[in-house]
Formats: structure tokens, sequence, C-alpha cells
């Protein structure tokens, strides 16, 4: 959708919005959540690594936008009880929520299914899919309450045509894409909650590297790059899609779509 890929985003797009951000201390987080506020938004930053969301934190701060919020959160050992925890200390805080991008995620291994060690499976699948499960539970009824929210998944070419050897990250992609889908339907006539997901595409952040270490990072967009179609979802130019497959980079042709995991 090219039309998103190149969105030119009002400077006050997110104005008043409450908006959270997972995975928020690096890479796609980190910058998604600094666009945001730089667009007006009240960001609430949760992640593992206090220090890193404090540096965002200031860095939000620094450049005049709306104080954010932390929310420490370890996505591998967190419990639907936490969740609630956060949902009932966001509900008196703010109200409600009108956005949440579920952008924490982690590789596990590239390796053949039967080779694949199972714990290393269970956390992937922890990290990647069941904490966005169970943190949108919590968090609906604050979506809910919003007049014109956004729920966005990040997603992954691997979600949405299996490659071999990317195990449980794609696994938990295509998980994610099923989502995606089930909620879209269930909040089509209920409320003012639209779902999608999103695919970053090759993208320089440390997640890539870890994955096609003979890459050259050069080469690749970066965060900042990728960023109109996170504003175009998340902003009310959006209420009309849901339920809706993006790529936040331009189509390519298919045999080079091989290295376009992450």
């Amino acid at each position: 959708m090219l039309c998103e890929i190149d969105y030119q985003a009002p400077g006050d797009l997110l104005k008043d919005r409450i908006i959270l951000v997972t995975g928020a201390g690096d890479g796609i987080g980190r910058t998604a959540a600094k666009t945001f506020a730089a667009h007006g938004a009240t960001v609430i930053l949760v992640g593992r690594t206090i220090k890193k969301l404090e540096e965002v934190y200031d860095e939000i701060e620094e450049a005049g936008g709306a104080q954010p919020a932390i929310i420490p959160m370890n996505f591998e050992t967190a419990t639907y009880k936490d969740y609630g925890e956060m949902a009932e200390l966001l509900e008196k805080e703010f109200g409600r929520l009108d956005g949440i991008l579920h952008n924490a995620g982690i590789l596990g291994s590239i390796t053949p299914v039967e080779a694949y060690n199972p714990q290393v499976w269970e956390q992937v699948m922890q990290v990647n899919f069941n904490s966005a499960l169970l943190m949108t539970q919590a968090m609906l009824s604050l979506l809910q309450n919003s007049k014109d929210a956004s729920l966005l998944f990040t997603s992954s070419s691997v979600g949405r045509k299996g490659r071999a050897f990317w195990g449980a990250y794609s696994i938990s992609k295509f998980a994610t894409e099923g989502l995606v889908e089930i909620l879209a339907d269930e909040q089509e006539n209920l409320s003012n909650v639209r779902v999608n997901s999103i695919n970053p595409g090759a993208t320089r952040t440390a997640m890539r590297q870890l994955a096609y270490p003979g890459e050259n990072p050069a080469h690749l967009r970066t965060p900042a790059d990728i960023m109109p179609t996170y504003l175009y979802l998340m902003g009310p130019d959006s209420k009309h899609v849901n339920g809706q497959k993006y790529n936040a980079q331009p189509p390519k042709e298919e045999a080079a779509q091989e290295s376009d995991a992450l």
C-alpha cells in the first residue's frame, strides 16, 4: 500500500492521544514512541530495561513532547495478573487508551524444527505472542473507552508465508496474524477499535543484525524511514481500516523477499 508508505503526517496527528508502545527501549519501538510523541501523543513506554526506557523518556521531554509514562515489564515472565494491574493503573491515570503498538519481540533460533530447543520455542511464543494476547485482553476495555482506537500488531513476511529454519519466530507471527483477523472481526460492530498488523520489512535493528550477521546494515532502511505507515495506522486517517495486513516498505521482486523476514 504505497500511499501509506509515503504518508505525510501533520504535526498534530496524534494530539491528545494516549498510546502504549511495547519494546519501547530499542529499535523500532524506541523510534515509534519518539515519533508518536513528536506528533502530539502521550506515550506509555513499556519494556524490560528501565535504563533504556528512561533514555527514551528523557529524549521525548527534551524534544518538547508530552510527559510520557514508564511501565517496566518482562514479557517472558509477566502473567495476566500483571497485565490486569497495569490496566488498573492506566485506567486510574488516563481513563482510556487510544492506541497500542505491540512491538516487543525476540528472534529465538534460526534452525530446523526437528532441532529446535523446546525451551527456546516456548520463550519465543511467550514474548512474541502470548504476552501480546494477555495484554490485549487486559487493555481492551481501555481501548473501547476511546472514540477512535488503533490496536496494531507487529508481523513479518515469515508470518504470512512460512520459510525454512524460522521456526518459533515464524509460528509466533502466524499466530499474531490469526489473532488480528479474529479481533478485527469481533470488534467490527462492537466498538471503535480497529485491529491491524504491520510488517516492518528489512530494517536496521539489532534483531535484524542477529539474524543476518553478514549483511551490511547501511543498505537497510532505518526505523525512522518506515514510520509513515505507523503514523497512518495510529492516526485518524486510518479510522476505516480494520483487519488488514500492512507492509511498511515498498514491495520487492519475489526473489528478493527471501531476506525480508525482519
